[in-house]
Parts: structure tokens; sequence; C-alpha cells
């Protein structure tokens, strides 16, 4: 949408009139509907005046096309400033700026495209300029028509006109985002010649705003080459592929979200399944299908795991194309306006929180925000997989609100098992014997899963190595060990200790644990592994969950300092000590129960707690336990 649009002269000269800031505010009022903060009203009038430094320049024609807060489509977010015009051939160019007031920063090598800087009166952890310029570009070409054919191009860069170069090794340029430095240049104080170079080398014409405002009436669906980049994806990968009630739940989603686009009402679509039923199977053959169907659809996930997995092997079939505004966070619909997204699909819904940001102090409830984005919201969800005291999803929540904002509801559930060699007896047992659940599993006798429970971790961790040949192995571990923030990056400091043995947590310079080659010699725990499967896993049982007096208890203060999962019960525990501590009971279970069904062929165990131990052995029958022959 534009907010503000005009001629480079119209922009120059309301600059000169100190007009500019007001005009802008009137506008993200009038069609934004939104009040502009003192703050940001002062960050147009000092930016802008850098913009008309720029811009002075009399071989920039002055008929160019001028956008300002550009809202980008199905989003809440704004392109700082747009110059459109036409090159020598007559091609149209729009060059996307992204302005920022920063006079310093820090760079942040442990993930990807992220900086620290103060901003918003705080330090905080934010995009680099140049990567948050091109995303903005990418997420506009994978959503225009007119992009996709070619006939406008897209040229993104940042402009820091506060910040001073500090030396060769500033971090601002550090080669760490070569990529997205190359991809969109980042100018900064004393460069204003280089950024009108920058716009002169494809604008030589004036477009009075035709371009931009092509751009803006154009068609919006996902871009064609996207659509082929996902339905690759599908193709030969087991992992994916749909068998008996896996494809009748997503027939069912597809006639529901198909439904909605035709007749404009609004639809939720609960499926209930546990782990290893195809939830996510059928979250991402959903997202495939109705992306190529044209459809605004997004993948929704409060684990940031899964989505980086899934988005990873996507990039693989997809080398240079940006996929991420495919995969959105849980809290990413604070603001959306309602019903301004075909589809969104829910995976892992019992993680949904209430609210959103850093600092949870965001927005209202999520699985309310989610439902009034979209025209169909499609949620899978186990509520036997919430981990942590913040996770609010359930599908009584999920009922209420879909009542008030007066959409339909239905319900399926996913029953078949296609994880642990598909043996519903397996999850049945697990459930039995952590007492989540009573049921006729009391043995694994006749279960065809191969479970074994290891006196030692170190010849756990030998068996896990050794089935890892294809990638598809891991080692994960409850969150009794801490993880501290100094040497999260070194693979030879080891988190976890018990006895002469050791291994280190996943490191945090990747966000992709479950598919890195090197993370088999490492430890993932429920937040880098919740959504995913493998084909074996070893898991350590901390002290947290111990058996005693004939029954598996639980012990929330044998939890690591630093797990999230369960902040806030010892505040609780001062006036509710009952409920705090069955809610803690839950988690622990909860997690214990994911971890050990994330295996597709196998399980191998090894317990902090002796007799622990000795009582997993007893529980699985008159079956062969312990290190054999591979």
């Amino acid at each position: 949408m534009l907010v503000y649009d005009g001629l480079k002269e119209d922009f120059l000269t309301d600059v000169v009139n100190d007009e500019i800031a007001q005009k802008i505010y009137n506008s993200v009022l009038e069609k934004l509907g939104r009040h502009t903060g003192r703050a940001e009203f002062e960050s147009w009038n000092n930016s802008m005046q850098y913009m008309y430094k720029v811009l002075i320049d009399q071989d920039i024609p002055s008929d160019c096309g001028i956008a300002i807060e550009y809202n980008l489509p199905q989003t809440s977010k704004r392109i700082d400033f747009i110059v459109s015009g036409y090159d020598e051939k007559g091609n149209g160019h729009a060059n996307i700026i992204e302005l920022k007031q920063w006079q310093e920063l820090d760079a942040i090598l442990q993930s990807d495209g992220l900086v620290r800087t103060f901003t918003g009166g705080a330090m905080r952890t934010v995009s680099h300029p140049s990567y948050q310029a091109w995303s903005y570009a990418q997420v506009l070409y994978d959503y225009s028509e007119i992009l996709q054919n070619d006939s406008i191009k897209l040229h993104p860069c940042a402009y820091l006109h506060n910040y001073v170069r500090k030396g060769d090794d500033d971090p601002l340029f550090n080669s760490h985002y070569r990529q997205y430095l190359d991809a969109a240049p980042a100018f900064i104080a004393g460069d204003v010649p280089k950024l009108r170079s920058f716009i002169k080398a494809d604008i030589v014409a004036g477009d009075k705003t035709e371009v931009v405002h092509a751009i803006d009436s154009g068609k919006i669906k996902p871009s064609k080459s996207l659509q082929d980049a996902l339905v690759k994806m599908l193709k030969g990968n087991r992992e994916f592929t749909l068998l008996d009630d896996q494809k009748v739940t997503y027939e069912w989603a597809l006639y529901l979200s198909r439904k909605c686009a035709e007749d404009g009402k609004k639809r939720v679509f609960v499926v209930k399944g546990g782990p290893g039923t195809g939830k996510s199977v059928v979250a991402i053959n959903l997202l495939c299908q109705l992306t190529s169907e044209g459809q605004i659809v997004q993948y929704v996930s409060k684990n940031s795991a899964p989505r980086n997995v899934y988005a990873a092997k996507l990039r693989g079939d997809f080398a240079g194309k940006y996929i991420g505004g495919l995969f959105k966070g849980s809290g990413s619909y604070v603001d959306t306006p309602r019903n301004s997204l075909n589809t969104l699909i829910v995976d892992e819904a019992h993680r949904l929180n209430e609210k959103s940001g850093l600092f949870q102090n965001l927005g209202e409830n999520q699985v309310k925000e989610i439902i009034n984005a979209a025209q169909c919201s499609v949620f899978f969800i186990d509520e036997h997989q919430r981990v942590t005291t913040k996770d609010i999803g359930s599908v009584a929540l999920i009922r209420e609100y879909a009542e008030q904002a007066d959409a339909e509801v239905f319900e399926d559930q996913l029953l078949s098992q296609f994880r642990c060699n598909g043996s519903d007896g397996y999850l049945s047992w697990v459930d039995n014997t952590l007492e989540i659940g009573e049921t006729a599993n009391t043995t694994l006798e006749g279960i065809d899963f191969d479970f074994r429970v290891f006196d030692t971790p170190g010849d756990m961790q030998k068996l896990v190595e050794a089935r890892n040949a294809s990638n598809k192995a891991r080692i994960l571990a409850g969150y009794c060990w801490d993880w501290p923030a100094a040497t999260r990056n070194d693979p030879t400091y080891f988190d976890i200790k018990i006895g002469d043995w050791g291994i280190s947590w996943n490191l945090d310079d990747t966000q992709t644990y479950a598919i890195d080659q090197n993370s088999v010699h490492e430890a993932g725990c429920i937040h880098t592994t919740q959504g995913l499967e493998f084909d074996y896993v070893g898991v350590i049982i901390g002290d947290d969950m111990r058996f005693e007096n004939g029954h598996v208890v639980t012990d929330f203060s044998k939890r690591a300092k630093t797990d999230q999962s369960i902040k806030g019960l010892k505040t609780r525990l001062k006036h509710d000590r009952e409920g705090a501590v069955a809610v803690a009971d839950e988690i622990i279970r909860n997690t214990y129960r994911t971890l050990l069904t994330r295996g597709m062929k196998g399980c191998y165990v090894y317990c902090v707690d002796e007799a622990l131990g000795k009582y997993l052995k007893e529980s699985m029958g008159p079956v062969k336990y312990g290190l054999v022959g591979l």
C-alpha cells in the first residue's frame, strides 16, 4: 500500500518547506489508521534531510517516483523509501532504501543476518540493515506478479546516514554479512556520492510514479518459481508422503481452505494427533499445495527449530531465493489486519503463548491473533506436548476464540502412527511407563521398535553415532544441565557431565541442529527437536525424573537455571504450591514423552537415576536390552 508518494521535485519541495514529516504522519493515519509517536516523527524529519541531499543531484530525474513508508503486502512492515524510474531501454526500476539512525552496532557472528544496536531506547538484537532491505525486497518479489514477470527490477540497499566507519574491521561490513551486503549494499555517513551512483545506475528517466503504482496495483500471488521449489521438495522425500488418515485430513483441510477463498467466510480446523501421527507432514504438504494454488499461506510454529529446518531444506532446492516469508513465528500476527491472509497452518499449536515479543508484552493472545489474521486457520495440536509454563494452546481455547471471531469450527484426529516404526504400542507403552496415562501396553513384547536402556551414557553414545550413517541420529537430553553463554560455541566444553563422560549442548552458532553434519556429537533438548523426527535418538533422562517408592516421580528443582520452560513456578509456589507442582510434573513428563518419541526406528536411553533405569528395563518385559551387535 502506498502511504506517501509523489515526484522527486514534490518531495524536495516538502522537505524545504518543513512539511514532509507532517505529510507522512497524515498519510499513515489516513491510510493505515495508526498514530505515529514523537520518536518516529523526528526520525522522518532527520532522515528526509539526508535523502534530500542525495536526491538534489540534477542527474536524478526530477519526475522520478518517490514512495515513503510503503506497506508490504500481507504484513505490517513498511519500506522506508523507494525511488523509481526507467533505464535507457525503458525498463522499470525501483530502489528500496532502508534508512537507519544508528551510530554504531555490534556484529553477531553466531547467527545469520543479526546485529546488536541501540534502538527503541535500549540495546536490542535486530536484523542487519542489508538483510532487512534484501528481505523486504524478496518478500515484495515473492508476492508481486508484475515483479515475477521481470517487468520491474528491484534494487535494495541500506543507508545509515549517522554511522561513521570504524576502521577496516567495522562490524557493519564484517565478512559474515557478505551475502547480504552484496545483495543490498550498505551506505554510511559520507557516502552520498556512492548512493547517488547506486540510484543513477538504473534510473535515467522519470516515471512520474508509474513504477511504484504498478507494483502497488499489481496482482498479489506467490511466485511461480517459489511454487516449483515447494513442489520439488516433496518429490522423492518419504518424510512428506501422505498415508491413510493423513491423506484424509489433508484433503479435508484443502477443502475448507478453498471454501474460505470462495465465499469469504472464516473457518477454523483443529487437527488433534499424538507424536508421529504426521501433523507436520500434513502441514508442510498443505503449505506446498495451497501456495501452488496462489494462496497467501504461511507455516506457523512457536518453536523455531522446525521452521529453520524446513526453510533450510527448501533453500537447498531454491538457491538464491528468499523463502523465509513462508515460515513465521507464532507472535507474528499481533498487528495483522483481519483476514489479510488466506490460510495459516499452525504446527505444534499446543506451544502457543498468550503474549508475544521478546519480553512477552505484545498482543493479547496468539490463538486469537492467528484466527483474526486468516480466513482459514488450521491448528495441529497435541495437548500432551505442552512443555513450558507459557504453553497455553488447547482445543477449548481455540474453540473459544473461533466462536468470538464468528468462525465455523471443524475437528479431526490423526490416529495412525508413522514414527516409532509405526508402532502405536510403543507410544502407549511410553504413556503407561511414565505414568502419563494407564494403557494396555505394559511391556514392549511383540512391538517392533528398537528400544534399549544403557548402564552408561558412553555406551549409548557409541550406538547412536554408529546409527548416524544417514545423518538421522541424535542425542537428546532433559534440561537438567546449564547452558553457559560463554561456552555456547565451544564443542570441547562439556555442559553435560556424568562421571568421566561428557558432551556439549548443541552449539549456538546454528539454527539447524537437526540436520547439521556434526550435531550427532552434541546433545539437543526439547527446544531444538520438538516438531522434528530422526531415525534414531539417544535420550538422557536427568534427575528431574526418578523412580521412588514404586512410582515415577518428577522434581523441577533439578532443572537447570538456564531453563525457561518452568519460569514463574517459584513465584506460584508461594501462593499455590499444589498447582505449581502439578504444572511442573506435567511439563517434565510431557518433555520426556516428546523426546522418547522422536525416533522412527529406535530409541536408546540412559537414566541418571539408576532406579529409573532399572524400572525401564523391567517395564520392557521379556525382550533383550543393552548394547548388542550392530
